[in-house]
């Protein structure tokens, strides 16, 4: 069993064994083996989970127990707990209590992983974790059906909210799974970021200290599902509203909103970004907080208060009155000549707060400024001054952020409330200000401090109860512990008449001048000869030194604390006057109106002072707690500088001094260190005796009395009790622990060799079996199907046959088999040698008798398909220029001897670019989109002289184009023909509709892309059917009236020429054949 830790280096046993399937000393019985992996709960192979193993690695990272420590003395806790704080093991226990010290860095503790790995786990089965302490919690309630509380406290830093977030992150994530419970848990986790926002703010300690007490129950129902909770709040330091120290901050909630509001929302409430235009931010000269994102936070904040039902109304209300408490702190009083406080009737921060709060301007500044006084049946108004008048603005702004809070913890738990009849449990969640001793402690300092003296005396209380009742249980004589009894200090404070509180109610009550000095004089009278009281007056020359007048001393159980006098009376009759009560009940702010109701305004009794309702609400807190069963985490800091690695002994000291763990730890002690059940201590240490090794066959209890006797206990060394044996000191345990760490070892290499053989000669004979039976049945498999196979061979073969001889015949059931082979046959020879291309006519195969039908119908389908495919991968240019081929094809196919060269050639787009064609040319046809181009040769009309020309075509007409002069421009609605020759030339005639003299005739040209220019001008003149290819010769029209012939003519050379008859001569070589 390790009780503490064990290094990575130290072996144990030389392989992993699944705890599911344990040897006998291989059972985790306080914690698990370093090398025991429960296969049930996943792999967890962290380096913390292994150094806590065995006792023999305790002087390396400590003990996780406190109890088990060999002396209870503050420098082996302190050691014990430096030890495992340098290793990054922040929680210890005393018993069950978990002490927990703040590493101020993030640590892989807290995933899921780690969830699963604590969940339904014995208390001592895993190292110290908070999600133990929780799960524990959680399943002795399911089992004991009782309620239970968790306290957390701790000095401010010390990872008390953290702690409680961490608890709330446990149940949301190991509870069951429903819909209705998915939001009940989402509630109970969204009330922090809002209760944090409102309730906490950043201190010289912490950057975010909760600056209120909080316990929450959490609701369970008979199944162990949350289905509810319910939030108390205690003692909101309100004064922080008012006043900050250097260095601290208001609550981060007006920080959220000035950073994070959006610019409609601020001008909305009439407020600016900037903290430094507002008298209640400034005051700590601390705005901006490395380690805050004020603006990710309020849209967290945004969310948090839509989850928990508040809606859009009331957020807007209660970021009004969170914008009123601002402004109210911007108010400034002048005095007049009497010194009377005044206010202008135009200031705006005042118009602000009315608007806010929608309360009438003049009566608020008459409230502010005015005291209303009734003597029976009149009233008459009492100037403030100036220091008055800010009296009652502050007061103001705490009550109603004071009561604001109240309301928004209400609304929470409205929000988590569960209304199912049926009975309940609880599980209590009291996260409270710790200890607090400063520089200089005032009234709330004095208040939390006796909050920690209530808390201390039901701990102690309790803690001994715990385990007086266990002693009870177990028919172990009840020993006296001896520890120091703080109901003295309680009294002092809280005592009815006498007590601090009493003292400081009266004075407040009493006519007549009470100051804060008064008040200490009467508690000189009252206390002065009390142990734990002493003053200025009341001290010897020596202590006097070190106390002011208006100081007194209390010694508390964590020790001295010296409180300053100052303020207490003014921070315990936290009053509004009556006239203030009257006109914020009036307010529009729905909020505002709940929180100060007609009851509340009415009533002509003075109300509790703070401190009464302080010490009222710890009574009720007392008694909720005492009903249930507890357990304790306390958080220390590991340093004032919140640095990582840092270990401040002093400080931790002190701590450990005022959390009362040394005392915790002796009660603890005062009786037996161990104690465990005798099944449970039986199984583990069995081996360690013959006579309870391997098996004990009788009752766990006369086992463990057998193996005690055998390793030698002393009688006053241990008990026997009930269920339990009781081991007095931890050295006993310890001894015990370091012979079964050598006895293990042995057992355990026996053990492996034994089963190692036994396993083997198993798995041989086995394997032997297995070979066997594999041949006999693999020879039978084999003989069936031989026989199958021939069997069936011979059928095959007769029908066969059968078909074959009638094959003529119709399908019948002899020839059926013979006809689907033929078919088959043929299909999968037909599929080898399918034609490859459309062209190809000839390769089909012949197909038999019965399927000369079918391979018909699949020819056509094949040639088909692979039509289908060339059409789809022919591209668009493609397309086009098949298109032009076919126009090309029906024009001149069979007709000129020079087409068939042609064929294989492509048509170009355009034969001139437009960079090459003359600028001022285009600009005379810039209107006229050019659809081709080309080079050629004009031949003149009269002698028929050769020019070279570009011939253009737009989508209009036809030009040629020499240099920079249009010469001709042919509409083609005037466009009556196109001859070619039959022969190889490339001369073009273009037949043109000229009725006046004066007008050009046709056009003769010669062309190297005779069939190019054809084609493209037929489609684009949309002149097919004038194309014409004429043989032998060419009449042309030179002018209207005026006509002349082309001849052609074949010979060796082509060759063109005038001849003496005046016609046109053309001589063309013999096309080649193909």
């Amino acid at each position: 069993m390790p009780l503490c830790e064990v290094s990575t280096k130290v072996p144990l046993v030389t392989s992993p064994v699944c705890c599911c399937n344990k040897l006998p000393w291989e059972a985790p019985l306080l914690w698990p083996q370093p090398s025991t992996i429960c296969c049930s709960r996943g792999t967890s192979t962290e380096v913390e989970m292994d150094m806590e193993g065995a006792l023999n690695a305790r002087d390396q990272v400590g003990i996780q127990d406190f109890v088990l420590l060999d002396e209870t003395s503050e420098a082996a806790f302190l050691n014990n707990l430096k030890k495992r704080f340098s290793k990054d093991l922040i929680y210890t226990y005393i018993g069950t209590l978990l002490v927990s010290v703040n590493p101020f860095k993030e640590l892989d503790i807290y995933n899921k992983k780690q969830m699963d790995l604590y969940m339904g786990v014995n208390f001592f089965e895993l190292p110290p974790h908070i999600y133990a302490l929780a799960d524990n919690a959680y399943h002795t309630m399911l089992s004991e059906f009782n309620n239970h509380f968790i306290l957390i406290s701790g000095e401010s830093g010390a990872g008390k909210t953290e702690a409680s977030k961490k608890i709330l992150q446990y149940y949301a994530v190991s509870c069951p799974s429903t819909a209705l419970l998915n939001t009940v848990r989402d509630k109970m986790l969204m009330s922090n970021p809002v209760l944090e926002a409102f309730g906490n703010a950043k201190t010289l300690k912490n950057d975010n200290s909760s600056r209120f007490g909080k316990y929450m129950d959490i609701q369970f129902d008979s199944e162990g599902d949350a289905v509810g909770g319910h939030i108390l709040n205690y003692l909101l330091e309100k004064s922080r509203v008012v006043h900050q120290n250097h260095g601290e901050r208001n609550f981060h909630i007006f920080y959220q909103l000035l950073e994070g509001g959006e610019e409609d929302l601020l001008h909305q409430l009439g407020l600016e970004r900037d903290c430094q235009h507002y008298s209640y931010l400034t005051q700590g000269e601390c705005p901006v907080v490395p380690s805050i994102n004020d603006k990710n936070d309020w849209k967290t904040v945004k969310n948090a208060l839509q989850v928990i039902d508040i809606d859009a109304i009331n957020t807007n209300h209660l970021f009004g009155i969170v914008a009123s408490v601002l402004h109210l702190g911007n108010v400034k009083f002048e005095p007049d000549g009497k010194g009377h406080a005044t206010l202008n009737n135009k200031n705006a921060e005042l118009r602000w707060v009315s608007n806010l709060l929608g309360i009438d301007a003049h009566s608020l500044q008459e409230g502010l400024t005015y005291r209303k006084i009734e003597a029976k049946t009149d009233q008459v108004l009492s100037p403030f001054t100036v220091d008055h008048a800010v009296f009652v603005r502050d007061a103001l702004a705490k009550a109603i952020y004071g009561h604001t809070f109240t309301w928004l913890v209400n609304r929470i738990n409205e929000s988590m409330e569960n209304t199912d009849p049926l009975r309940k449990t609880v599980i209590g969640l009291l996260d409270i200000y710790g200890f607090e001793v400063f520089n200089i402690n005032s009234f709330e300092q004095f208040c939390i401090n006796y909050c920690n003296e209530k808390l201390q005396q039901l701990f102690i209380q309790l803690t001994l109860k715990a385990e007086q009742e266990e002693y009870q249980a177990e028919d172990i004589e009840w020993e006296p512990v001896q520890f120091f009894n703080n109901k003295i200090i309680c009294d002092l404070v809280e005592e009815r008449h006498r007590g601090i509180i009493s003292v400081l109610d009266e004075e407040c009550l009493r006519p007549g001048e009470a100051t804060d000095l008064t008040f200490l004089e009467r508690l000189e009278e009252k206390m002065g000869n009390h142990p734990h009281f002493v003053s200025h007056k009341l001290a010897d020359k020596k202590t006097r030194r070190t106390l002011e007048r208006g100081d007194f001393r209390l010694l508390h159980y964590a020790g001295e604390v010296t409180y300053c006098v100052v303020g207490f009376l003014d921070k315990n009759n936290d009053l509004l006057y009556q006239n203030i009560k009257d006109l914020i009940w009036q307010s529009k702010n729905s909020i505002v109106r709940q929180c100060f109701t007609s009851t509340d305004t009415d009533s002509k009794r003075r109300p509790e002072t703070v401190a009464t309702q302080f010490k009222s609400s710890l009574l009720k807190l007392t008694e909720i707690l005492v009903a249930k069963d507890a357990w304790y985490i306390r958080c220390l800091k590991s340093n004032e500088s919140r640095k990582s690695g840092q270990f401040d002994e002093a400080l931790i000291r002190h701590q450990i001094k005022y959390l009362g763990l040394m005392q915790h730890l002796r009660v603890r002690r005062a009786g037996f260190a161990y104690r465990r059940k005798y099944d449970v201590f039986l199984q583990r240490y069995k081996a360690l005796c013959p006579a309870t090794w391997p098996h004990w066959r009788g009752e766990p209890a006369d086992g463990v009395l057998v193996l005690v006797q055998h390793l030698g206990y002393f009688p006053n060394e241990y008990k026997m009790g009930r269920t339990k044996i009781f081991i007095r000191h931890p050295r006993t345990l310890y001894a015990t622990e370091d012979a079964f760490e050598k006895c293990k070892h042995q057992l355990a290499t026996r053990l492996q060799a034994k089963y190692k053989g036994y396993r083997a000669k198993g798995e041989f004979r086995k394997q032997k079996e297995a070979a066997t039976k594999i041949e006999t049945c693999w020879r039978g498999v084999q003989a069936r199907k031989e026989r199958d196979k021939r069997a069936w061979a011979v059928k095959v073969i007769k029908q066969f046959i059968k078909g074959y001889m009638t094959r003529g015949q119709a399908k019948v059931t002899d020839n059926s088999e013979y006809l689907a082979f033929v078919r088959q046959n043929y299909l999968n020879r037909l599929k080898e040698n399918l034609p490859k291309t459309v062209l190809d006519k000839t390769t089909w195969l012949s197909p038999p008798q019965v399927l000369v039908e079918t391979s018909e119908i699949l020819r056509k389908l094949h040639y088909r398909l692979m039509v289908r495919k060339y059409v789809r991968g022919i591209t668009p240019q493609r397309k086009t220029q098949l298109q032009m081929k076919f126009i090309a094809s029906s024009m001149f196919k069979g007709k000129k001897e020079s087409y068939p060269q042609s064929v294989a050639q492509s048509f170009a787009e355009t034969r001139i670019s437009e960079r090459d064609i003359n600028a001022r040319v285009l600009q005379m046809i810039r209107n006229e989109h050019i659809k081709y181009s080309v080079p050629m040769i004009k031949y003149d009309r009269n002698g028929f002289k050769t020019r070279p020309r570009q011939l253009i075509f737009t989508q209009a007409a036809a030009y040629m184009v020499e240099d920079t002069r249009i010469k001709q421009r042919i509409l083609y609605t005037a466009l009556k023909g196109i001859s070619v020759s039959n022969l190889t030339d490339s001369i073009i005639v273009l037949h043109v509709a000229c009725e006046d003299p004066k007008e050009k005739g046709d056009l003769v040209m010669q062309c190297n892309h005779l069939f190019e220019l054809v084609t493209k001008l037929s489609i684009i003149a949309n002149k097919q059917n004038v194309v014409r290819v004429a043989q032998g010769s060419i009449k042309m029209e030179i002018q209207a009236g005026r006509e002349s012939v082309i001849e052609f003519s074949t010979g060796p050379e082509p060759n063109v020429y005038k001849a003496k008859n005046g016609h046109l001569m053309v001589v063309a070589t013999r096309a080649r054949p193909r």
